[in-house]
């Protein structure tokens, strides 16, 4: 008996922070099915054709495929990416039985406005518009394990500049966490981390100029505690 085969895919979930809100960047569908629908960054994992290798390289794996569609999509690579879950079945694509391998990944806010209005559209995670297939089923399980990580680990970190102050530090875990931290507790964790280290750089401004830090290590982004 023949089965047919069934669409492969990845789906990328760029979480960001816009005016201290957690919001997810979308993008609107160019195709059918679901055209003009609002809807995760994805595309089909690439596999070359036995019968005609030369047509098309393939992906070496779902890693590969979800930065190069995002690099061929948006023209973006975010630096940290991490594999959420796969989510499949008959019923999330008209086409056929599928599966999405998911991914999410936090992305300082001036990384993706450098992409461009036309590409990126912002929304709150928590009041999600109207989406494709399951994509908001998606985002909903990328920002619960974000938010569940960042009790114990440095991921927040991604979402930071460059160049940073300690209170945007903790605003920043604030706003993933949707909490006020201690500020004495908040800072004996991230000394006990060991992640980030100060500039001679300071913020100026009306208040009194505070010193910049940045990360150590980017490798270091997902350290647990």
């Amino acid at each position: 008996m023949n089965h047919a085969l069934p669409l492969v895919t990845v789906d990328a979930v760029l979480l960001t922070l816009r005016e201290r809100v957690l919001q997810v960047a979308l993008h609107r569908r160019d195709n059918a099915p679901d055209h003009g629908m609002l809807a995760l960054p994805g595309g089909f994992v690439h596999v070359r054709d036995d019968a005609s290798p030369d047509d098309a390289a393939e992906d070496e794996d779902t890693d590969a495929t979800v930065r190069r569609v995002l690099r061929d999509k948006t023209g973006f690579t975010p630096r940290y990416i991490e594999q959420l879950k796969v989510f499949s079945g008959r019923q999330r694509d008209p086409r056929r039985w599928s599966l999405s391998v998911a991914y999410v990944a936090l992305v300082p806010v001036e990384e993706l406005d450098r992409v461009g209005d036309s590409v990126f559209h912002f929304y709150d995670v928590d009041h999600l518009p109207d989406m494709a297939f399951d994509h908001a089923q998606i985002v909903a399980a990328a920002v619960a394990r974000v938010r569940n990580k960042s009790g114990y680990s440095t991921l927040p970190c991604t979402l930071l500049p460059e160049l940073f102050t300690l209170s945007q530090l903790q605003a920043t875990y604030e706003a993933v966490l949707q909490t006020r931290l201690d500020k004495s507790s908040f800072r004996r964790r991230i000394d006990a981390w060991d992640v980030v280290e100060a500039t001679e750089a300071y913020q100026t401004g009306v208040q009194r100029p505070a010193r910049l830090y940045r990360l150590k290590d980017f490798a270091l982004f997902d350290k647990t505690l």
